[in-house]
């Protein structure tokens, strides 16, 4: 199994985490905003993967990300996107509704991103290691294994301590599933630190992130809620090529279905999440 791993050593200060932008621009300006704020420089903070998707800008969205200097690895649409395939890679079933949504807005962002941006994207690594407060941590997009895996809360903890052992990691962050969520066990933690470009099936327009502190040599982490021109995010998506459904969630934060979701996850559904 070849993959790309790109060390970048030891970090220190706080640690920016995010996934799933979505060519959700308005939500990148919004937390680029945040991290100049907070003096988080752009070294440290990291994406998660599936920089570009179901929202209306995805030129505009990857040349701000690359513009920031933010770092990221593959998602499943950036590999799918750089080898020039005809579907996101998403692992959705066949026939399903998110299937369905994907024909559409997959061939709409192919349409719309430069040779520029794909060749950006193409330099994304499948993984991203680093230490952080006398931590191993490993950033993947679904697990090590597969990129398009699907990892909840709910997911046996056993299956996350197969990416666990195979990155000899103490921290595994990792995105795709759409939702925030910490599970430790065993004096690991897999944190995934949720998207911004979708809300989480919460009920809310507002989006997730997280952060990364050192305290005295202890490394700590907090998710946050972003508030951000959603509005203006879904007047951009009601251009008669993307799912108009997708263009609701942004604004009622419920999802259209809940197909890739585990029965407890799916059970939640517009019921706030709880961390």
């Amino acid at each position: 199994m070849d993959k790309t791993i790109n060390n970048i050593g030891t970090l220190s200060g706080k640690v920016l985490l995010f996934g799933g932008v979505y060519s959700n621009l308005q939500a990148l300006e919004a937390l680029k905003a945040i991290a100049e704020q907070q003096n988080i420089a752009p070294e440290n903070c990291i994406c998660t993967g599936d920089v570009v998707g179901y929202c209306a800008q995805p030129e505009e969205t990857v040349q701000l990300l690359k513009l920031w200097k933010a770092k990221s690895i593959l998602g499943n649409v950036e590999i799918q996107l750089t080898k020039g395939e005809a579907d996101c890679g998403c692992d959705f079933t066949e026939g399903s509704r998110c299937d369905g949504f994907s024909k559409l807005w997959y061939p709409y962002a192919q349409s719309k991103l430069s040779k520029n941006s794909i060749a950006y994207l193409a330099m994304f690594p499948d993984h991203i290691t680093f230490n952080y407060a006398n931590k191993k941590v490993t950033v993947v997009h679904g697990d090590y294994f597969n990129v398009s895996e699907f990892v909840f809360k709910s997911t046996d903890w056993n299956i996350k301590a197969k990416t666990i052992d195979a990155t000899k990691s103490d921290v595994i962050i990792a995105g795709h599933c759409g939702l925030p969520f910490s599970h430790e066990q065993d004096n690991k933690l897999w944190l995934n630190p949720g998207v911004i470009g979708m809300p989480a099936n919460d009920g809310s327009p507002q989006v997730w992130y997280a952060i990364l502190e050192d305290i005295n040599g202890e490394m700590k982490f907090t998710h946050h809620t972003l508030d951000y021109n959603y509005k203006l995010t879904n007047s951009l998506m009601k251009n008669g090529l993307l799912p108009e459904e997708y263009a609701r969630t942004i604004v009622t934060g419920i999802w259209d279905n809940t197909e890739i979701l585990p029965a407890i996850e799916s059970g939640l559904q517009g019921f706030g999440i709880n961390l």
